[in-house]
């Protein structure tokens, strides 16, 4: 069984229908097995959630409770940032988005989803991102 990392476009085109082939393609992989997400990744979706859907604060604190009891959430510690920095100087990936492989892999990710990042990458020889749009 692979672990799955969701990157926060993923999350949020579950949550706001504007593209509806999208949200379907999003709830589907949201319905998988053993899903991981970062603090990180927590904290883009409500910003988002908020700004681009009108979330209220309560909403952003019933979604991020839901999140927390259903999925597994990774820390961003200084374990992840290092491990990202070596993401960033081998790969040539962004800040960002280093620090969202660095937690797909320290929680043994196979899979990370994300329309943000190059489709079909192999990351360290045991991580796949994958675009599910394309």
């Amino acid at each position: 069984m692979n672990n799955n990392f969701i990157d926060s476009n993923i999350w949020l085109y579950a949550f706001m229908e504007s593209k509806l082939s999208k949200h379907d393609i999003a709830n589907k992989i949201l319905n998988k097995e053993k899903i991981f997400l970062s603090i990180q990744v927590i904290n883009e979706v409500c910003f988002n959630l908020k700004r681009k859907a009108g979330y209220n604060e309560k909403e952003i604190y019933i979604f991020t409770q839901n999140i927390a009891e259903r999925y597994f959430v990774a820390n961003l510690d200084i374990k992840t940032v290092l491990k990202s920095i070596k993401i960033r100087e081998k790969y040539a990936i962004s800040f960002w988005d280093s620090h969202i492989i660095a937690s797909a892999l320290l929680n043994n990710c196979s899979i990370l989803y994300t329309e943000d990042m190059q489709h079909n990458q192999i990351i360290e020889n045991t991580l796949k991102i994958i675009n599910p749009f394309k």
